[in-house]
């Protein structure tokens, strides 16, 4: 019986408007399947932290001029300056750092002999700035040790600079982990040595990084207590590169720490492309479901009197409409599969150029996940116009 209803119902069905559906939409899919996953693929081209949500941190200063400097301007940080950069929408959170006041001495080396000996400087931030997390981070007043954080700078420093010149061995960073280091601390009136260990190494922060309990700590028993304001700021952007962000830096005279402007105009401008390529993807693919809703409307016009002669005789609305419900979901689900295997075809032939940035891409899932997410609702919305047309024809022969 089903296959006579559907032999009755099909013979209005335009092949030609149904494929021209089927590439329409597969072309608005198969653009923001390959759009999405291009995003994904060259996103650690520009940001090390691979995640499909913008985040970034800019480290800013003051900018320091001929007059500033000869008028004793420190270039610090005011409550209301970090209060005006809280309240920027491009702003998530702002961290400020913290200065050693006291003298450091560092002695670096095995044994009793000691291989280096250099004044030092100390800067403390707080915890959720830190790109690592090490396992020794903290400190014990009881048992004073002094766990650091150094720049992965400081070491490529070491080893093709100044090790290279001096003919001592170069380390890694395993090694360097495991070389004792020694600080004297010294102000106040007061002298102590202490020992310290390198627990690891920082790309965003250019410097040299211990906890802020020890910091605090420190600066209360060895500096002069004289209230501190922080001349370094760590700034968490949700929206990198922004032109608004280099507008409000230059407006304050502010700097940004190395060329993250430039990188993060990058990772902007990417950002800003895909997201238009990803909207012309799903004007079409919408343009193609309003072409489908049309073809269903006019072939469901055209077969009313049929409709209203098989509710006459008794069937439900559901029995007579699952037949075009059966049609559209095994025309999109056709329409998925091919999206994603020409979306795997499209990324295999960009994957080797962006290999030669040493980036190796990343999972499809989320591609597809939304694919489907964009087919179902296409489905849904098809699926709930032909029950809604069918129901009008059963309650007007009622």
């Amino acid at each position: 019986m089903n296959n006579i209803i559907w032999k009755l119902l099909r013979q209005h069905i335009s092949k030609g408007q149904l494929i021209g559906f089927a590439i329409a939409n597969l072309i608005g899919l198969t653009i923001v399947l390959l759009a999405v996953q291009f995003y994904r693929d060259v996103r650690p081209v520009f940001n090390d932290e691979e995640s499909f949500i913008s985040k970034d941190y800019l480290i800013i200063t003051r900018a320091v001029t001929g007059a500033g400097a000869m008028m004793g301007n420190n270039g610090e940080f005011s409550d209301g300056d970090i209060s005006d950069l809280e309240q920027q929408p491009w702003c998530r959170q702002v961290g400020r750092f913290l200065n050693s006041d006291f003298a450091i001495d560092a002695q670096l080396g095995v044994g009793s002999g000691h291989a280096m000996h250099t004044q030092f400087f100390f800067e403390a931030i707080p915890d959720e700035f830190l790109d690592i997390d090490p396992d020794e981070w903290g400190f014990n007043p009881d048992k004073p040790e002094v766990p650091v954080i150094i720049s992965r700078d400081y070491l490529s420093l070491y080893n093709f600079g100044f090790a290279s010149t001096q003919g001592m061995p170069r380390i890694s960073e395993g090694q360097a982990e495991m070389i004792p280091l020694e600080f004297t601390l010294s102000g106040n009136g007061t002298r102590d040595h202490m020992p310290g260990h390198i627990v690891g190494f920082s790309n965003r922060m250019n410097t040299v990084i211990v906890p802020e309990e020890f910091m605090q700590w420190a600066n209360q028993r060895y500096g002069t207590g004289l209230e501190q304001h922080p001349q370094r700021l760590i700034v968490e952007v949700s929206t990198p590169g922004d032109v608004k962000i280099e507008q409000y830096m230059d407006e304050h005279h502010y700097e940004v720490a190395g060329d993250k402007m430039s990188s993060s105009k990058a990772n902007y401008f990417l950002t800003v492309i895909s997201g238009i390529v990803i909207a012309v993807g799903i004007i079409i693919s919408l343009l193609s479901f309003f072409v489908l809703m049309l073809s269903i409307y006019l072939l469901l016009q055209k077969n009313t009197r049929k409709l209203q002669d098989l509710l006459l005789l008794g069937y439900s609305p559901a029995q007579v409409s699952k037949h075009y419900i059966l049609l559209v979901v095994v025309l999109n689900a056709a329409v998925l599969v091919l999206a994603i295997m020409l979306m795997l075809i499209g990324r295999m032939a960009y994957m080797d150029m962006i290999r030669a940035f040493g980036v190796g891409g990343s999972g499809i899932w989320v591609a597809v996940l939304v694919g489907i997410l964009i087919m179902g609702a296409i489905t849904l919305g098809n699926i709930h116009a032909i029950r809604r047309k069918i129901a009008s024809l059963w309650l007007h022969e009622k």
